[in-house]
C-alpha cells in the first residue's frame, strides 16, 4: 500500500528512523493495532519491534480461531534473526485469524510492517493501555535513550514529522543502533 504523508508521521532518533501511521493505535510492547471494521483489530509489530527481533524468520500462533483470548495471554511466538519471543496479546476478545500471507512471505513483516505484514486479527476491545502515535513517540523516544544509554552513544536528538523527500527519515532502512533486545525477551539465539 502507497505511504500516505497526510496519515504518517515520521520519527528519527539518534540513527533510528521509521514511520508511523497516525491512525493506528500502538502497545507498549511494541505491537500496532489498526481497526479494519467495527470491533475488528489487526495487529502487528512495529518496525522498532523488527528491528529488535532482527529479519523475521517465522511465527506460529497456539490458539484458534474463535477462541477467548485476553490481554496479556500468550498467544503464539515470533521468530528473528536475533531472537525467538512470545507473542503476548494486546485486546481482549475472540481470536480471529493469523496473516496466512506470511507462511509464503515472512519477509513482508520486515518490508511491509505496517500494512500486509500484520500479524493476527482480533475481535474486541484492546489494551487500554494502548496509545495513540503520538504517545508511542514519547515511548519510542524511552526506548531508544534506554538503548544508547547501555551502549554508551549517548543521548540522541528526536525528530517527528520531518520532511518525507529526505530517505534517510522515510523509515525502514538507515539504522545502525545496536540492539539489545528490547521489548523481547530472549528466548534463544537462531
Amino acid at each position: 500500500m502507497p505511504i500516505d504523508p497526510a496519515r504518517t508521521q515520521y520519527y528519527r532518533r539518534a540513527r533510528f528512523t521509521t514511520r508511523l501511521p497516525t491512525h493506528y493505535l500502538y502497545a507498549r510492547s511494541h505491537f500496532w493495532l489498526l481497526e479494519v471494521e467495527p470491533g475488528l483489530w489487526r495487529v502487528g509489530l512495529t518496525h522498532f519491534a523488527t528491528r529488535m527481533l532482527g529479519d523475521f524468520v517465522e511465527c506460529e500462533f497456539q490458539v484458534a480461531e474463535g477462541e477467548r483470548v485476553k490481554i496479556g495471554q500468550t498467544i503464539g511466538w515470533v521468530e528473528g534473526f536475533k531472537a525467538v519471543a512470545d507473542i503476548f496479546c494486546v485486546a481482549e476478545g475472540d481470536f480471529a485469524g493469523f496473516n496466512t500471507e506470511l507462511n509464503k512471505k515472512p519477509e513482508l513483516v520486515d518490508k511491509d510492517a505496517y500494512d500486509r505484514g500484520w500479524l493476527f486479527t482480533i475481535r474486541g476491545v484492546p489494551d487500554a493501555t494502548c496509545v495513540d502515535c503520538s504517545g508511542y513517540v514519547g515511548l519510542l523516544d524511552q526506548a531508544v535513550d534506554r538503548i544508547l544509554s547501555q551502549s554508551g552513544e549517548g543521548h540522541g536528538e528526536s525528530h517527528v514529522g520531518e520532511s518525507p523527500e529526505n530517505p534517510s527519515q522515510n523509515g525502514d532502512d538507515n539504522h545502525s543502533i545496536e540492539d539489545d533486545g528490547g521489548p523481547w525477551e530472549k528466548k534463544g539465539k537462531c
